[in-house]
């Protein structure tokens, strides 16, 4: 009989950009609910050997692999070296991100291309990857109903337009139609595929939108909900979405935002 407490009992997960913030909460919550972890980073190595370590000491499995998710021979090596440490993969949570943001005029090339690199294309590079590892691993042994479950990070700016970040919205809106299209097409594989869209989540990242109560007070006014949204919050919803209580869960968008997409400026009539 399974373990309620931990519904990932078997599993591996691949989580990219896991040494910090969002990812690393995912990371963390998938392990805790039983998952084998694989810790994505680029840059931040400590950040990603210290949750190995954390991981460890609960008696929970984990490695740490660095690898850039623009790059077509990093993720296949990434999920090499996840194969050849854990014998197989269940669960893609395609999380790396970045932002450089300026106004339209001002956005060079460069910023432009490297956050969709990042954000989109490393999206579709772990997915693609993803989707070959799932399909070639045999039925017998899988530890879910499912063949692999991909699990997109997106934003509520998939669907809120951001000005001063057309790059960055561009980016997480070619994320909610990747994730779609991707759904339709390999559901016939029993493969699930979904988006997480938080809103605004108390990480690193975002520090001056909430570390001092101005600023606080200003973010306040865009969530419905009243608080701000904490990494746990996301992480809740990714072990959901890569288990089987949501097997019947395909090709959707899970907001985690406090109702920030519920327009709260209309809350008065407009």
């Amino acid at each position: 009989m399974s373990n309620p407490s931990q519904p990932l009992a078997k599993h591996v997960a691949v989580v990219t950009g896991a040494s910090s913030g969002i990812g690393l909460a995912v990371a963390e919550g998938l392990a805790t609910a039983g998952a084998a972890v694989v810790v994505n980073y680029h840059s931040d190595a400590e950040g990603a050997e210290e949750l190995v370590a954390r991981v460890r000491a609960h008696g929970g499995r984990a490695i740490a692999v660095g690898a850039n998710v623009s790059e077509e021979d990093d993720v296949v090596r990434l999920f090499d070296e996840a194969t050849s440490a854990f014998g197989r993969v269940d669960v893609l949570v395609a999380n790396s991100g970045v932002q450089k943001d300026a106004a339209i005029a001002d956005m060079s090339l460069a910023d432009w291309n490297t956050v969709i690199a990042v954000n989109l294309t490393g999206q579709f590079l772990c997915a693609r990857e993803a989707v070959r590892r799932f399909r070639a691993q045999p039925a017998e042994g899988r530890p879910a109903r499912s063949a692999g479950a991909i699990i997109t990070m997106s934003s509520v700016h998939e669907v809120i337009p951001w000005a001063g970040h057309v790059n960055y919205a561009a980016s997480k809106g070619g994320s909610r139609m990747l994730t779609r299209s991707l759904a339709q097409e390999v559901a016939v594989d029993g493969i699930r595929v979904n988006a997480i869209a938080p809103g605004a989540i108390r990480t690193p990242i975002n520090k001056e939108a909430w570390d001092s109560e101005a600023a606080l007070e200003k973010l306040l006014r865009l969530i419905p909900y009243g608080r701000i949204g904490e990494p746990d919050d996301v992480a809740r919803a990714a072990v959901w979405l890569a288990s089987d209580q949501a097997d019947y869960v395909t090709g959707t968008t899970l907001f985690v935002d406090g109702g920030m997409t519920l327009y709260p400026e209309f809350r008065d009539n407009g």
